[in-house]
Formats: structure tokens, sequence, C-alpha cells
């Protein structure tokens, strides 16, 4: 890159930080005062398409469930693990 290229890049990052910084102020100007209108709040991104999210309690599961089953890598449960 030529140094005029490398003085066009810079330019640029300059102005986008600028803009960056002015969003900035904006947005911590309208945090000073007071909640956002409901018409501003910014809505929840779409999840359409998505599985409905799947509630796991917090309560133990009922040990009949792990009657029969094998332990991985360590065999039946009434034998001794070689």
């Amino acid at each position: 890159m030529s140094q005029q290229d490398d003085l066009t890049a810079v330019q640029r990052r300059l102005d986008e930080l600028v803009n960056r910084v002015g969003e900035l102020e904006q947005t911590v100007e309208q945090l000073r005062h007071g909640p956002p209108s409901p018409a501003a709040t910014p809505r929840p991104p779409d999840r359409s398409g998505l599985p409905d999210l799947v509630h796991i309690p917090d309560t133990p599961y009922n040990s009949a469930l792990w009657t029969d089953s094998d332990d991985e890598g360590l065999g039946l449960r009434d034998r001794h693990a070689p």
C-alpha cells in the first residue's frame, strides 16, 4: 500500500471512531434522562425457527430410572471394575 492509501484508511477509521463516539454520547444522554419510552425499547431478537427452551427442574431424578443401568466404563453396578 502506498502512503496515500494508508492515510485514506486512517482517515476512514477516524471518521468511523468519531461516529461511534457520537452514538455513545447520545446513548449516555438517554440513560441519564431516565428509561426510554416503550416505543424506543429494542425488541428481543426474532426466535422464529428456533425450538422453544426446555425447562429442566432442579428436583433430583427418581433413582428407579437408574436401576438397570451400567456405569459407563465401569461395568455393572454389582461387579468391581477391573
